[in-house]
C-alpha cells in the first residue's frame, strides 16, 4: 500500500462542500469552547481558590447532558435536525455572551457562572443529537469513516492547541475578551450548518416523551454491535482514565516537575493527532469492529505499561500510544455508531453515545482517584489498563459481530435486521441504500458546544 493511502482520507473534503463548511465552522467553534473553559476553571479559582468549585464546573457540564440527553435525542429523531441544530447554536452563542458581559463587569457571583456553564451545556445536549446525522447524510457510506476521522484529527488539534491559547489570551486580555472570541466563533459553526439542507429523520419518527427515549435504549440493548461499541468505550474510560492520577504518579516517579506534567497531557494529544492523521489505512479497511476493539486494548495496555516505567521518555511514548490507540477505536466506535443505526434512531443512539462519552471519563477520573488513595498512583494505572484490556477481550470473545463486522456496502440489497445482527433496514421509499446510507472523538463526534477539559478525545 502506498504512503499516500496511509494518509487520512480527505475525499470527504474534495466531494462534499457542505461537509468542508461543517468541519471548518465546527474546528472553530470547538476550539472557541475550549478556550472558553479554561477561562471558566480560571475565573472561578480566581473568584474561589477553592478545588470544590472548580470541580463544580464539571458537574455543571456533565449534569444536563446526563439529564436532557437522550430526550433531545427523541426530539432530534422526529424533528429536522438542521433546524435544531441551529437553534442550538443560537442559544450557545447567546450564553457565550452572557459570559462575557460577566467577565466584563465582573459582577455575577460564582454560582451564577455555573449556572451558565450549565446553560449552555444544556443547549450542547441538544445540538449534539442533533448534529449525529450529518455525517451519514452527507457522504457516501464508504466515506463516512474518514469523514469522522477528520472529525477527529480537528478535535484532537483543538484540544492540544486550545488549552495554550486559552492562557495566552487570558493572560494578555482578561477573561470578557476570552468569552466574547468563543461567542463570534459560533458565527463560523452557523454559517457551515446553514447551508444543509432540510434533514428530517428517515423512517418512522420517534415517539413523543418516555416513549421515544425507550425505543432507543431497546434498540441499544437488543443491537449487539452497536451495544458493544458503547462498552467498549465504557471499559475504556471507566476502568482506566489516567488524567486524575497524572500528578500522583508525577510525584511518585517522575520528580514531581510541573514541566513533565503538562508534557503527560500534551503526549496523549499527540499521539491522538498523529494517528488520525495516518488513519487513511484504517477508514479504507472497512473492519472498524477488529480496529476498535484493538485500539482499545492498546490503550488499555499503553497505560498499564506507563504504570511500570520510571524514565520519563518512555512514559511520554506510552501515554502517545495509548493516544494513538485512543483516537483509532474513537473513529471506528463512531462508524459502527453511524453506519449500523438506523436513521429514524440516529438521534437517540447519538446522545446515549454522548452520554457515554461524558459521563464515562468523569467515572474513570474518580474510580483512579480512589483506587490510588487505597493503594499507589502506578497500582492504580496498572490494575486500570489491565482491567481494561481484559474487558476488550471479554467484549471481543462476546460479541462475533464486532469482530468479523465490515461497513455495509451502499447499495446492497438487505432485509429488516434481527436486533442482534449489524445489518441494517432499506431506506424507505427506495429499492436500495440503507436508512442509515446518508456524526463522535470524540466525542460520538464531539458537538460544538462545551469541551470537558482536559479529557481527551472524546472517547
Amino acid at each position: 500500500m502506498s504512503f499516500s493511502r496511509t494518509l487520512i482520507d480527505v475525499r470527504p473534503l474534495r466531494t462534499s462542500p457542505a461537509f468542508r463548511r461543517l468541519l471548518i465552522g465546527r474546528t472553530v467553534s470547538v476550539l472557541g469552547s475550549v478556550m472558553t473553559m479554561v477561562t471558566v476553571v480560571y475565573q472561578v479559582w480566581d473568584m474561589t481558590r477553592s478545588t470544590v468549585w472548580t470541580g463544580a464546573v464539571g458537574l455543571a457540564q456533565a449534569l444536563p447532558l446526563v439529564v436532557f440527553g437522550l430526550f433531545a435525542g427523541s426530539w432530534a429523531d422526529r424533528s429536522d435536525r438542521r433546524r435544531i441544530f441551529l437553534s442550538a447554536q443560537v442559544g450557545q452563542a447567546a450564553v457565550s455572551l452572557l459570559l462575557a458581559v460577566q467577565g466584563f463587569t465582573g459582577r455575577v457571583p460564582v454560582a451564577g457562572v455555573l449556572g451558565l456553564v450549565a446553560a449552555q451545556s444544556c443547549c450542547g445536549a441538544v445540538a449534539g443529537p442533533a448534529a449525529g446525522v450529518f455525517v451519514p447524510r452527507l457522504l457516501p457510506k464508504d466515506q463516512v469513516a474518514a469523514g469522522l476521522a477528520l472529525q477527529q484529527v480537528s478535535f484532537q488539534a483543538t484540544m492540544l492547541a486550545g488549552p495554550a491559547l486559552g492562557g495566552i489570551l487570558l493572560g494578555w486580555a482578561g477573561v470578557g475578551p476570552c468569552y466574547l472570541l468563543d461567542a463570534l466563533s459560533f458565527g463560523l459553526a452557523f454559517y457551515g450548518a446553514f447551508g444543509l439542507p432540510a434533514l428530517a429523520p428517515e423512517g418512522e419518527p420517534s415517539r413523543t416523551g418516555l416513549h421515544g427515549v425507550l425505543d432507543g435504549l431497546r434498540f441499544l440493548a437488543g443491537h449487539r454491535a452497536v451495544r458493544g461499541a458503547l462498552i467498549t468505550d465504557l471499559a475504556a474510560t471507566v476502568l482506566s482514565m489516567p488524567l486524575s492520577l497524572f500528578p500522583l504518579v508525577n510525584a511518585e516517579r517522575f520528580g514531581g516537575s510541573p514541566r513533565t506534567l503538562g508534557l503527560f497531557l500534551s503526549a496523549l494529544a499527540v499521539g491522538g493527532v498523529f494517528a488520525s492523521a495516518l488513519s487513511g489505512t484504517i477508514t479504507r479497511l472497512g473492519r472498524p469492529g477488529p480496529v476498535m476493539l484493538g485500539g482499545a486494548g492498546v490503550w488499555g495496555a499503553a497505560l498499564a505499561a506507563f504504570g511500570l516505567v520510571r524514565d520519563p521518555w518512555a512514559g511520554l511514548a506510552l501515554l502517545a500510544l495509548a493516544g494513538a490507540g485512543d483516537s483509532v477505536s474513537v473513529i471506528s466506535r463512531s462508524t459502527i455508531v453511524q453506519t449500523h443505526t438506523p436513521d429514524a434512531l440516529l438521534g437517540r443512539v447519538t446522545a446515549a453515545e454522548q452520554i457515554v462519552g461524558q459521563a464515562g471519563p468523569n467515572l474513570g477520573n474518580l474510580r483512579g482517584g480512589v483506587v490510588a488513595g487505597w493503594t499507589s498512583g502506578a497500582t492504580a494505572l496498572v490494575s486500570g489498563g489491565l482491567a481494561c484490556l481484559c474487558a476488550v477481550l471479554w467484549v471481543g470473545a462476546k460479541t462475533p459481530e464486532l469482530r468479523r463486522g465490515t461497513v455495509p456496502e451502499p447499495g446492497a440489497a438487505t432485509s429488516p435486521p434481527d436486533p442482534g445482527t449489524i445489518t441494517p433496514t432499506p431506506r424507505p421509499g427506495t429499492g436500495t441504500g440503507t436508512g442509515t446510507q446518508t456524526l463522535n472523538p470524540d466525542a460520538l463526534t464531539p458537538p460544538p458546544g462545551p469541551v470537558d477539559i482536559p479529557v481527551p478525545d472524546g472517547s
